[in-house]
């Protein structure tokens, strides 16, 4: 069985696992969480559950890998963040756990992951995205990243966004 293979089973299995109360709630949740003090309160009261079971769900679906997190999105140019960088870097593949651990951590980088390289042309399998007023603050807080990684640094850049590009999850109806 191929990883690939693998992977389609297991979403199949989480998706069986799904009763008719769960898929309600994905799509009451799919757009966001209402933005009111006690969003999980309101999201129970609309499908006439509590929200002690709104929540438990919501938990059993993130323990299971069946929803990856619940977090805010900001929409960081409304918020004065115009430079925008996908900073790239090439770390040694042993230490790329413990790398992006530490980048991740940083409060200044917004997701963090590892990304295969491509050969000859894209030696690069860490990538951070770094949020600026300006290029000259993304430019400064890569060189703190730089600084972190030390030897371990074997190259970076940046991608900077040309445009903003509306990011959505999977819908279900």
């Amino acid at each position: 069985m191929t990883a690939v293979t693998a992977l389609c089973e297991q979403r199949i299995d989480m998706a069986a696992a799904l009763d008719a109360l769960d898929r309600r709630l994905i799509v009451a949740t799919q757009e966001g969480l209402p933005r009111v003090s006690r969003p999980y309160h309101a999201i129970a009261e609309q499908l006439g559950i509590s929200a002690e079971e709104v929540m438990a769900r919501l938990q059993r679906m993130l323990d299971s890998g069946m929803i990856r997190r619940i977090g805010a999105v900001p929409n960081h140019y409304l918020l004065g963040y115009k430079a925008n960088g996908m900073s790239v870097w090439n770390v040694p593949d042993e230490r790329i756990r413990e790398l992006g651990q530490k980048i991740g951590e940083l409060d200044f980088v917004s997701h963090c992951y590892h990304r295969p390289r491509h050969l000859p042309g894209w030696p690069y399998n860490l990538f951070a995205m770094v949020h600026g007023r300006d290029r000259p603050e993304v430019e400064a807080k890569v060189a703190k990243i730089a600084a972190l990684l030390g030897a371990a640094d074997r190259g970076h850049t940046v991608l900077y966004s040309t445009r903003i590009l509306k990011k959505t999850g999977l819908r279900i109806a």
